[in-house]
């Protein structure tokens, strides 16, 4: 653990183990908040929460520089809570245990939370720093994006201060992102009576593991096999061929990750078990072969007796049901036409919950275009409506609109070619960022997002690359320095 806070630039890898000792997963930042309430008191800067759960720090400036425009940090502290299937890590009370291997920081069994504690360690780095040179600069660090944005979203008006939003939130380091994608959450749920289980039938849980996941924003181009897209093609086809019943399916735990676990229990006569176990091997085989040059590391489908529930699913309302989750569109709906590389309309079946007498299913549909997100809620309320089940929407957040012409943007593509050598690249993110939302409520500000370079975030294998921690903090010191006057 002393490697890693001693790794350079070390004001950072210290704010970042720092943090990893802090339980912080979305819905429960109690913890975290306090903790950066007493950093603000270390630190010597004003430091307050807001109604909606952020933090706020502020640093006066440099004397000498008080006329230069003001600077606002954002991130976000929450992290997403993804354990290893062995783990017994508790996000609530445990701290995460990262480590080196070779170039990347990771965490043992667990998210790493570098998404986006690596934004909040520069932040503290800054506050803390005497010897830095800058303008006024406002520190905001967001409560329960992950899960909806909510801090960004009850940010109060008139709070911050500054003229430019530097978002710590972006993943590949020498890229800067000047736009993103909308998103909002669809939810379709359905109440029903349980009926009784056939005594004489047998149960079986089948499981669909070991897939890699993923940012359903970032990875969703990727054709990342999705747990519960994969188990519906057995469930039907057992539903179908083998007499099954659905009695309980559990799937995904994030709306926006991209599921890597899901199961299903069913029951279904004694005779047709050997079916069952031979048609689950061979899909196995089949998805195997499918995913063979996505999921290299292989996918785990299993299929064991269990206890036999006492009740299932009515047979009418499990049909429809199970057709809706088959019919449900999963992953990339379109590219942006000006830019093909870029993802502009997508959705994440991302949560499935059935059993005991209620339904729940949860997408996260994304889009750069508010008519093809719009397009995509109806696309999913036909889906599931045509189940009999109730759609609603929920934490809808615009996109961010691209401004090449910002003047954040080039100082900060001149001072990274100055120290570094080489150009930027301006990009367009799918991924949602919080920049959005706070532009609705100061539009006046000027917007760029950056960061460090970070892979698979929101999985057990997310991981920080070393290097790119160095120049970032380098090309973060000299904008600010160089941050023009008002």
């Amino acid at each position: 653990m002393n490697e890693i806070q001693n790794l350079a630039p070390a004001c950072i890898w210290r704010n970042f183990y720092r943090l990893t000792q802090v339980p912080r997963p979305s819905g429960h930042l109690e913890r975290i908040q306090q903790f950066l309430l007493d950093f603000g008191k270390e630190a010597e800067v004003e430091a307050f929460k807001d109604p909606a759960g952020n933090i706020v720090m502020r640093k006066p400036a440099t004397p000498g520089m008080e006329d230069r425009k003001g600077i606002i940090l954002q991130a976000h502290m929450d992290m997403v809570p993804q354990k290893t299937p062995e783990s017994t890590h508790n996000f609530e009370t445990d701290p995460i245990e990262p480590w080196i291997d070779g170039e990347w920081v990771k965490a043992k069994g667990t998210t790493l939370g570098a998404d986006n504690g690596m934004g909040v360690a520069a932040i503290m780095a800054i506050m803390e720093d005497k010897t830095l040179k800058h303008g006024p600069i406002d520190a905001l660090i967001t409560a329960d994006e992950e899960t909806g944005m909510y801090g960004a979203n009850d940010l109060p008006e008139g709070e911050l201060q500054g003229d430019i939003l530097l978002n710590l939130d972006s993943e590949t380091w020498g890229k800067f992102v000047i736009g993103s994608a909308g998103g909002i959450d669809v939810t379709a749920t359905l109440e029903y009576k349980e009926v009784e289980t056939d005594p004489a039938d047998v149960a079986v849980n089948i499981t669909v593991q070991g897939l890699r996941g993923g940012h359903s924003g970032l990875e969703i181009n990727e054709g990342r096999g999705n747990a519960n897209k994969l188990l519906v093609q057995v469930v039907r086809q057992a539903i179908e061929d083998c007499e099954a019943r659905l009695c309980t399916w559990q799937g995904g735990n994030m709306r926006n990750a991209i599921p890597f676990k899901a199961e299903a229990v069913l029951t279904l006569p004694k005779e047709n078990v050997a079916a069952v176990k031979e048609m689950v091997e061979e899909w196995s085989a089949t998805f195997n072969d499918e995913f063979k040059l996505i999921e290299p590391q292989g996918i785990q489908l299993t299929c064991l007796e269990v206890e036999a529930p006492k009740t299932q699913m009515p047979e009418e309302i499990q049909d429809n049901v199970v057709d809706a989750i088959f019919a449900c569109h999963d992953g990339v709906i379109r590219f942006i036409p000006a830019y093909p590389a870029v993802v502009e309309t997508s959705s994440n079946l991302a949560i499935i919950n059935i059993g005991e007498g209620c339904a729940s299913i949860k997408i996260l549909a994304r889009s750069s275009r508010e008519d093809m997100k719009e397009y995509v809620v109806k696309t999913l309320e036909s889906c599931f409506s045509m189940a009999g089940m109730k759609v609603e929407t929920a934490g809808s957040y615009g996109g961010w609109n691209p401004n090449p012409e910002s003047e954040i943007l080039h100082l900060l593509l001149k001072e990274y070619k100055e120290l570094f050598g080489q150009d930027g690249i301006i990009q367009v993110d799918h991924a949602g960022l919080e920049c959005s939302v706070i532009l609705g409520k100061y539009p006046h500000l000027d917007v760029v997002s950056l960061g460090p370079t970070m892979r698979s975030p929101h999985t057990t294998t997310e991981r920080a690359l070393i290097a790119t921690v160095e120049p970032f903090w380098q090309l973060l010191k000299k904008t600010l320095e160089d941050v023009p006057a008002k």
